[in-house]
């Protein structure tokens, strides 16, 4: 029986930066064992990884994310050039999103992604149905009858179906919502952060004689992240039109290899916190189980010094307790750089990053 979770598991250590701030400025942060960690939000992780190199070159095409839906139209329309003409492409946009452009309606409700080949395929079916005489009712009446052959126009637009849409104007708030198939937490350290660093920093005025052109601070630190995130594979084979397993583990394999590789690109040309994955824990299994409470009780430095050593150690630790005290129907691989890590019974071990991508591939085998 194949199990229908993927969950996904990784520690890895950055060096000193601020990955993600708030409106104030700060570090985001969390309390978490009531001890200070801190954060890099779920929006964050999700967004570095759609709008990374590696997803556009072995995924797809991104959505584009807006409530702009006049802008939405420009884009849609130099996209589907020589496909079909302006006037259908804004009719289209119009009829989908309830907004009539030509009447200067041109916000939409709230922010929501949008597929070009998925507005590709709304406009051939309205052009279908004009060629036949059909008139706004009958193709609202059409659209609505078709919806798996939409979802599968979404299959070129991947992070919709990991992430879900929701949609609160025109046909879309009828048949257009997606129930997300890929939960991400947010990222927190597993070990406490009780006092982050201050940056004072100045820009130099090379034509000003004395002082600085511009002072200012910038908060950040350093710490071990665990993030984690649960594929439901049977979602994601809906999301994406009836897809195969096979093609539904193709994507968990490249979504492993963006948890491992992809960082957010907040203040990185003053940080370069440019790291990898120290270890990475896959799961095939019947339900989600996040193994946060791992650091629930913050991580303690090592005998030499640095958390890495002991986060892992935390990390296979309650694994093994979780595993056996719920007896847990999963299969389960583990790829790390550490040279010394004992890998709990149960876990198989893998080589490299490479390796475990076509183990999550094989379904686990």
């Amino acid at each position: 029986m194949s199990h229908n979770f993927i969950n996904f598991h990784v520690l890895i250590s950055h060096s000193p930066s601020c990955l993600n701030r708030d409106d104030m400025n700060m570090q985001k942060n969390a309390v978490f064992g009531g001890k200070r960690r801190v954060r890099v939000s779920s929006q964050s992780l999700k967004r570095a990884m759609r709008k990374s190199d590696y997803y556009q070159a072995n995924v797809g095409q991104s959505s584009i994310r807006t409530k702009h839906i006049a802008d939405l139209s420009k884009q849609a329309i130099e996209y589907l050039n020589g496909r079909y003409d302006a006037a259908l492409v804004t009719q289209t946009i119009g009829l989908i999103s309830g907004k009539d452009l030509n009447a200067g309606d041109e916000k939409g409700d709230a922010v929501a992604p949008w597929a070009l080949e998925e507005i590709a395929w709304f406009c051939e079916q309205v052009k279908q149905a004009q060629d036949k005489g059909e008139d706004e009712k009958a193709i609202k009446k059409k659209l609505k009858d078709s919806t798996e052959a939409m979802r599968q126009a979404l299959a070129s637009c991947v992070d919709i179906a990991l992430s879900g849409r929701m949609a609160t104007s025109g046909l879309m708030s009828e048949f257009g919502k997606v129930d997300g198939a890929l939960a991400v937490a947010h990222a927190i350290t597993t070990h406490e952060v009780s006092d982050s660093d201050i940056d004072w920093f100045t820009a130099v005025d090379d034509l000003q004689e004395l002082g600085s052109g511009h002072l200012d601070t910038q908060e950040f630190s350093s710490g071990v992240f665990y993030r984690y995130a649960s594929l439901n594979i049977g979602q994601l084979q809906e999301n994406m039109g009836g897809a195969s397993r096979e093609q539904a583990l193709e994507v968990a394999a490249h979504l492993l290899h963006m948890l491992a590789t992809v960082v957010p690109s907040a203040k990185q040309q003053t940080f370069a916190a440019h790291n990898l994955a120290d270890l990475a824990l896959v799961s095939f299994a019947d339900l989600p189980v996040s193994l946060a409470n791992a650091f629930e009780s913050p991580v303690k430095l090592g005998k030499g010094g640095g958390f890495l050593k002991p986060s892992l150690e935390y990390l296979n630790n309650y694994w093994s307790k979780t595993h056996k005290g719920y007896s847990l129907n999963e299969q389960c691989a583990e790829f790390t750089l550490a040279d010394d890590l004992d890998i709990p019974a149960g876990i198989t071990k893998q080589d490299s990053l490479e390796a475990l991508k076509n183990w999550v591939r094989q379904n686990g085998a």
